[in-house]
């Protein structure tokens, strides 16, 4: 799996022989909540996948229970 430089641990990249890339939310202990790291590595990888003629299709999921909360309330809060 790769990772998005900026933010190594928030969104996991894998792609198979197929052109199929997937990118996994990693934030499972807040439900993969949507921070500001997490929106701006998937914003990253959304932009290299569109100079990417490898990649055919993209399948966005979550690891753990769920798929996504949504945005991070706590950390809107905390700004």
């Amino acid at each position: 799996m790769q990772n998005p430089s900026n933010h190594p641990d928030v969104l996991l990249r894998e792609t198979d022989a197929r052109g199929v890339v997937w990118l996994t939310l990693n934030r499972p202990q807040a439900f993969n909540a949507l921070s500001e790291a997490l929106l701006e590595a998937l914003q990253q990888q959304i932009d290299a996948l569109m100079h990417d003629d490898a990649a055919r299709v993209v399948v966005v999921r979550g690891a753990g229970r769920a798929f996504c909360a949504g945005h991070d309330l706590k950390e809107m809060r905390a700004q």
